[in-house]
């Protein structure tokens, strides 16, 4: 960056990046280059993380507090993953070594911090993995009527999870990204349409609907999760051509996110009303069922490989950073990589067909990490910058008390989303244990 645009930058009060510490270096003359992608692929990569198999819930969520609350759950969840989004990215423009959380957690609070947010991260990334692949599963069963062991289905989807992945930087996903989002738009396109050809007689649409807190809560947890991202970006962010252009496709995220949330779950549960199936499109015909999968089916795929992949590049990152088998094509390289994503992918389905309360884990882990990654951390990332960056420190965090009283609503609200979510979970495992809902390992 020149002196002039850095200047300039500095005089907006907009954070400057210091091309020099940037995570990937400088790679001219190098084999594999890293920073490639357009903000533009960028926000395709969001979306297709993102706007996925979390989706296809939201109808029930409204079913269960109303159609009121719920578009205004929406909506607001919405505003506040961009308002975490502009403070992560000021972040990392502040810290161009940051490459994940775990370097983000060593700034913040040292070495433990690093080791705790990098291992949330890669469980969280496997989690969300194994979560695509049973996707990947229930979309199988439904397209091939039950005709082969639910094990064998997620043994298929997971080898084709593993291809997807492999792809050293995320380039190389980048075009089938724009497949991706096509197709969940369409899946979702086609969901409405199921439902509204065949609407359902004396059905029930609620404004309203009176809660106690946990049922409350447990309706919220998809649409709250659904934003649930942000643990990605700082990866993302690293291997942008213009890391300065990373505001443009969080906008872009999460305005269509938000957009389509409300369009897809409000038209879904008009439709069908408070029966409606989680996922919604278990409340279709037949027919309009396996359309609404099949065309997703891609989605579930592209997220599973974009999810594994993130935890195989944390660690690949953390081995070789400043290291040849970074960037040049060496056997050593190429082996640990296509063993990381292995090992994310195999963990991942070991999981989903070995542990028969997987899916309740599933909420722990979104809980315990994906509440501080997309939420509660933001927070912090502006008090600290604010705090040192500026030179001032506490007279900074008081010149400046609106942001101030904002970042430590964000702490609070994530500590609450992480507290309350992980109750929620734990109670859910023990009422499926206490109601004979919990099968066995490795059954079909």
């Amino acid at each position: 960056m020149s002196s002039e645009i850095a200047a300039d930058a500095e005089k907006k009060g907009a954070p400057v990046y210091d091309e020099r510490a940037d995570v990937f270096g400088d790679e001219d003359g190098h084999q594999i280059h890293y920073k490639t992608l357009s903000w533009q692929f960028v926000a395709l990569l969001m979306i297709a993380e993102i706007v996925s198999n979390g989706m296809l819930s939201l109808p029930a969520a409204l079913a269960a507090v109303g159609l009121v609350p719920g578009v205004i759950l929406l909506v607001f969840l919405g505003v506040f993953a961009l308002f975490t989004a502009k403070l992560l990215v000021d972040f990392k423009l502040n810290h161009p070594e940051v490459h994940n959380m775990g370097d983000a957690g060593y700034i913040l609070f040292g070495r433990l911090g690093r080791e705790v947010l990098s291992l949330g991260t890669i469980l969280f990334a496997i989690a969300a993995t194994g979560s695509e692949l049973l996707s990947g599963q229930q979309a199988l069963q439904v397209l091939s009527d039950n005709g082969l062991c639910s094990i064998s289905l997620v043994a298929i989807f997971a080898a084709a999870t593993f291809l997807l992945a492999l792809p050293r930087t995320l380039d190389g996903l980048s075009w089938l990204s724009l497949v991706s989002v096509l197709l969940i738009i369409v899946a979702g396109l086609v969901t409405i349409v199921g439902a509204g050809v065949n609407q359902v007689e004396g059905r029930i649409v609620d404004a309203v609907v009176t809660q106690n807190f946990y049922n409350a809560f447990l309706a919220i947890t998809n649409p709250v999760f659904a934003y649930a991202g942000h643990f990605m970006f700082f990866i993302l962010i690293s291997e942008m051509r213009r890391p300065q252009d990373a505001m443009k496709a969080a906008w872009t995220l999460q305005t269509f996110s938000t957009a389509f949330y409300v369009l897809f779950s409000v038209l879904v549960y008009v439709y069908i009303g408070s029966t409606v199936a989680s996922p919604a499109p278990f409340s279709l015909t037949p027919t309009w069922s396996k359309a609404a999968f099949g065309i997703g089916l891609g989605n579930f795929l592209l997220a599973g490989s974009l999810y594994a992949h993130t935890a195989a590049k944390l660690v690949f990152v953390r081995l070789f950073r400043g290291k040849r088998h970074l960037h040049e094509h060496t056997v050593v390289g190429w082996v640990v990589w296509t063993g990381l994503v292995g090992a994310a992918v195999g963990v991942a389905f070991v999981f989903s067909v070995a542990v028969p309360i997987f899916s309740y884990l599933i909420g722990i882990t979104a809980a315990v990490f994906a509440s501080w990654y997309t939420y509660g951390l933001a927070g912090f990332f502006w008090l600290h910058d604010a705090y040192y960056l500026d030179g001032r420190g506490w007279e900074a965090l008081r010149r400046r008390w609106g942001m101030t009283v904002l970042s430590i609503l964000t702490i609070i609200a994530g500590a609450f989303i992480c507290v309350a979510g992980t109750y929620v979970s734990i109670k859910l495992i023990v009422d499926a244990y206490r109601n004979g809902l919990v099968g066995k390992p490795f059954t079909c």
